[in-house]
């Protein structure tokens, strides 16, 4: 870009005003790419990029700036000046530039937000966050940026991050299926999800738990048939507080227990939870067609409940019971999830906490 090729880009500007057609889009767009496609750029060429630019960019529509601003923000060559007038006009532009910049400064976080706006849901979706930065921005408690943290695939699902996007899952629907589409969920969070996911995502949850969750098979809670009866009886009779603290009981869980069987998303808790306490199938299908309405009258929802109970192994039906309940419950066997995921699964943290609980529980850990 040369002061020659200034010059005729002015004779183009003023064939755009002698014929009412405005090429200044056009040409933005194209000495953009020029500019960003060249290989070496001298203070020549990047004064003359910024003189240009500079006068077109506070002129140009909304469109035109974001498709300059999507280009121009990588570039390490691109003047700030430039990128504080992107930032400057709000939009996808400003969006743009605060994603995607290599450095953001105080001096475009100060441009960006002249007007007022908050900053926070664009700098969540940068690939450069340091653990303070993720942390002042999770203190926000604020759904949408838990949502963009949650779909930034440059931030490592681990660690507080990964702690508390869980925790707010369980309350946000958006979150929990932003985090279900991320291929590095580990598998013991991704079973805290199981509710929030949909049947194709829940088939692989089982799959995926299955292997971690038969180790735990010799410590699940002996089959009593006396407690089976009384809950088949408490279902029959409508009792559901009733039903609610037998099963709880039944499966060594402390204190209330919120199933809510009568959502429709939390009807496969029902089936898991009655195979997990050592109901037969039987006594199942009485359950299904007794306890809830909205379970009894649909026929399709009662086979499909029958066919979970039949296909799923106990001990997996177990471990997700108490990932689906959280840490609030005391889990059936003394052993959290997270813990046997992590003796089982990440070798390098088999010392510590992990083993000393399967130790403990009389779990014998074997891994070729």
């Amino acid at each position: 870009m040369s002061g020659s090729a200034l010059s005729d880009l002015s004779g183009l500007l003023a064939l755009s005003r002698a014929s009412a057609l405005d090429l200044r889009p056009v040409i933005l767009r194209v000495q953009t790419d020029l500019f960003v496609a060249a290989k070496n750029r001298d203070k020549s060429m990047i004064a003359a990029f910024e003189a240009l630019a500079g006068g077109l960019l506070p002129v140009v529509d909304d469109d035109t700036a974001a498709i300059v601003a999507r280009k121009l923000a990588t570039i390490a060559d691109t003047p700030r000046t430039l990128l504080a007038l992107l930032v400057g006009r709000g939009g996808e532009a400003r969006r743009a530039v605060v994603e995607g910049v290599g450095s953001f400064d105080d001096s475009l976080a100060a441009a960006a937000s002249r007007d007022g706006a908050d900053l926070s849901a664009m700098r969540a979706a940068r690939d450069d966050l340091d653990e303070a930065q993720i942390a002042e921005l999770l203190s926000r408690e604020d759904a949408k940026i838990d949502a963009v943290l949650a779909r930034n695939p440059s931030l490592a699902m681990a660690g507080m991050l990964l702690d508390a996007l869980i925790t707010r899952a369980g309350m946000d629907s958006n979150l929990a299926q932003a985090l279900l589409a991320r291929s590095d969920l580990p598998t013991a969070h991704r079973a805290a999800l199981y509710l929030a996911a949909d049947e194709a995502q829940r088939a692989d949850i089982r799959a995926a738990v299955e292997p971690i969750a038969a180790i735990r098979a010799p410590a699940l809670p002996l089959r009593d048939r006396g407690a089976c009866d009384t809950l088949v009886d408490c279902a029959r009779a409508g009792d559901r507080q009733r039903f609610a603290e037998k099963l709880a009981s039944m499966l060594r869980l402390a204190g209330a227990v919120d199933w809510n069987f009568g959502n429709a998303e939390r009807h496969d808790i029902l089936a898991l939870a009655l195979l997990a306490a050592g109901i037969d199938e039987e006594d199942a299908i009485r359950v299904f067609l007794t306890l809830e309405p909205s379970i009894a009258f649909d026929v399709e929802e009662v086979f499909s409940l029958v066919r979970l109970f039949r296909q799923t192994p106990r001990a997996t039906a177990a471990y997700l019971v108490e990932a689906i309940l959280g840490a609030n419950q005391r889990p059936m066997v003394g052993l959290h999830v997270r813990q046997i995921h992590e003796a089982l699964v990440r070798p390098d943290v088999r010392t510590g906490a992990a083993t000393r609980a399967v130790a403990e529980n009389g779990l014998v850990q074997r891994r070729a």
